[in-house]
This record gives structure tokens, C-alpha cells and sequence, in this order.
């Protein structure tokens, strides 16, 4: 996800693709712990997804929403 799209969505909107995105992670984990993962870099990308929403997160946070 481009950090771009990541701006344009809401608090709210932020913290539900925050959750979705750790599930996504959960299953994909599961599936490599077990062999059946076809693509590994999958991984690097949802920890990234999730890193940049916290991020933009915490930016609206210090800022007070001032942006």
C-alpha cells in the first residue's frame, strides 16, 4: 500500500485496516509455519503496510490533526 492512500483514509478507517492487516499477517505466518506459502516477501510487505499506518497514525497524533 502506497503511503499516499494511507494519508487520504481516516482515523478510523486507519485503525480497521490496521487490525485486518495483522490477521492477514497471522494467516500468511501460519501458512509458512506449515510449507504451504507460495510467496514469502508477502510477509516483509504486510509488517511494512502495518509500520507505515502507525506511523501516519501517530503523525496525526502529535500534529492534533492539523494537516
Amino acid at each position: 500500500m502506497d503511503i499516499k492512500e494511507i494519508r487520504k483514509l481516516s482515523d478510523a478507517d486507519l485503525k480497521a485496516k490496521i487490525i485486518k492487516t495483522k490477521e492477514e499477517l497471522f494467516t500468511k505466518r501460519m501458512q509458512q509455519a506449515s510449507g504451504t506459502l507460495e510467496n514469502p516477501t508477502i510477509l516483509r510487505r504486510l509488517r511494512r503496510d502495518v509500520a507505515k499506518m502507525k506511523t501516519v497514525l501517530r503523525e496525526r497524533e502529535l500534529n492534533g490533526g492539523n494537516e
